[in-house]
């Protein structure tokens, strides 16, 4: 039922398109572990499955065959034990071929599961689309998997049978803060947006992890349950994420794990040097697969080239992992409510907050008035070299290093140059604060010789404390701006 169904509503428009147009689709749908891919399918089309069948994880091809052939008896009154997939698929086709005229919908949930060695179901599969079901009007098979490497690799980016037949891929990405505060709505939870902003800051958007959240619970402490209580339902997931999703995942794990302390990011230089991996197509993927899951984004910063590209770890999980799970010995009562009050934490929330931003530009955008030009978000680092240190006559500004952690570069001959702070309050400018941003401003003009109008914009969770050096601020964005309902 489309009413359960929190935000999706491009995907929803997507999917209730294609399942009404008037020729057979083969729809891929991807994601990272836990977003919500078969839910998302299974509410929309609830009632309306000519077959649906789940691959079982880490079982043999008899007993793929034995769960298969259960669905076509269980669904369909086939009594059958198809010995290969060849026989299993034929015999679907001429199920489906006696049905009455009008849409068939097929889901195969879990499809890379259905894929094990030696099997030949990718083969048969290719046979089933190409021979029969693409000739056809009426056939919208969908398919979902959540290990991303064997979807791109057997399906979207297929070169055998497979090859430009898949007619739509939809890539399902974790929710945004407003369909996160539509979620815990929806289950009866009271939390006010602060509350949901420092859920996001640990959570991320993942649907599963919110649906493990208790509504008597606060944020903190659903958090010490579920991360830091033994059997907590996520104090393993991060072990499990990477295998679920990637075939050979220890290539992904050492870059995020690279990542981890390097708030900025880094060149894929400095990545292959940190790693040790080849420079290759390989190393390529790899980093294409963590960036279509949502782990890393990739940006050119401010006035550099392609070759100059950043790659950062941006998915709140990991970096929450990163900071207080991993090698982390034994499990402490209350650990995560007793480190609120350290240093530690208020570092990580600074961070964090960061990052809630970077995965809301559209929001920020839309809140700064400016989405109807060409925004282009990236940073910017400055660090003076020797020559210049040692130069009696260069600009005293210009021999201290600086960095713009947020600019969004504006086709209206502008920039917003973003500060991001994280306060539980309203967050006071200094003396000594407003001078450091000054000379920010003014080492970025002088270095990068840009004609554009530099606009100072703090993005903070209430808003700026109202004082003289607050007053020189042109734009702020808030907290609630974050929740603005804005389309990428």
């Amino acid at each position: 039922m489309k009413e359960n169904i929190i935000g999706r509503e491009l995907e929803i428009e997507k999917l209730e398109n294609y399942s009404s147009s008037r020729k057979s689709e083969f729809i891929a749908i991807y994601g990272r572990r836990r977003v919500g891919k078969t839910f998302l399918v299974k509410e929309l089309f609830e009632n309306q499955f000519a077959f649906r069948v789940t691959g079982k994880d880490n079982v043999t091809t008899k007993e793929q065959l034995a769960n298969f052939s259960f669905a076509l008896n269980d669904q369909l009154g086939i009594d059958t034990d198809a010995t290969n997939w060849s026989e299993a698929f034929r015999l679907l086709q001429k199920a489906l071929e006696k049905m009455p005229n009008g849409t068939k919908i097929i889901f195969f949930d879990e499809l890379p599961w259905f894929d094990t060695y030696a099997s030949n179901f990718i083969s048969a599969l290719e046979h089933f689309w190409n021979d029969w079901a693409s000739y056809r009007s009426d056939i919208k098979l969908i398919a979902c998997g959540s290990a991303t490497t064997w979807m791109l690799n057997h399906v979207i980016n297929s070169r055998g049978g497979l090859h430009n037949r898949i007619t739509h891929n939809i890539l399902l990405s974790p929710f945004k803060l407003h369909e996160v505060e539509e979620y815990f709505k929806s289950q009866g939870f009271y939390y006010e947006r602060p509350e949901i902003i420092e859920c996001y800051m640990a959570m991320g958007g993942v649907a599963y992890y919110l649906s493990l959240f208790e509504n008597n619970k606060s944020v903190a402490q659903n958090i010490q349950q579920l991360c830091f209580t033994r059997g907590g339902e996520l104090s393993e997931e991060f072990d499990r994420l990477f295998n679920s999703l990637f075939k050979k995942a220890d290539n992904h794990l050492a870059i995020v794990t690279a990542l981890k302390n390097k708030g900025k990011g880094m060149t894929r230089l400095d990545l292959l040097d940190a790693t040790g991996l080849a420079n290759n197509g390989r190393f390529s993927l790899i980093l294409k697969e963590l960036e279509q899951c949502d782990f890393i984004r990739s940006y050119t910063p401010f006035g550099k080239s392609k070759k100059d590209m950043m790659y950062q770890l941006t998915d709140p999980f990991c970096l929450f992992y990163f900071k207080f799970m991993h090698n982390k010995g034994s499990f402490l009562d209350n650990y995560w409510v007793k480190m609120q009050t350290t240093a530690e934490y208020e570092s990580w929330c600074g961070h964090a907050f960061e990052i809630v931003c970077l995965h809301h530009i559209n929001e920020i955008v839309k809140a700064l008035g400016i989405d109807g030009s060409i925004n282009t978000p990236c940073s910017w680092s400055y660090r003076p070299t020797a020559k210049v240190m040692a130069d009696e006559e260069t600009d005293e500004d210009l021999k201290h290093g600086t960095q713009i952690d947020l600019l969004i570069d504006r086709s209206d001959r502008s920039i917003s140059v973003c500060e991001m702070k994280y306060c539980n309050g309203e967050y006071e400018i200094s003396k000594a604060y407003d001078t450091h941003l000054a000379h920010r401003l003014n080492v970025f003009k002088k270095v990068t010789k840009t004609t554009k109008a530099l606009i100072p914009t703090f993005i903070t969770p209430y808003g700026l404390y109202n004082n003289m050096y607050a007053r020189k601020i042109n734009r702020q964005v808030i907290g609630n701006d974050l929740f603005l309902v804005s389309h990428s």
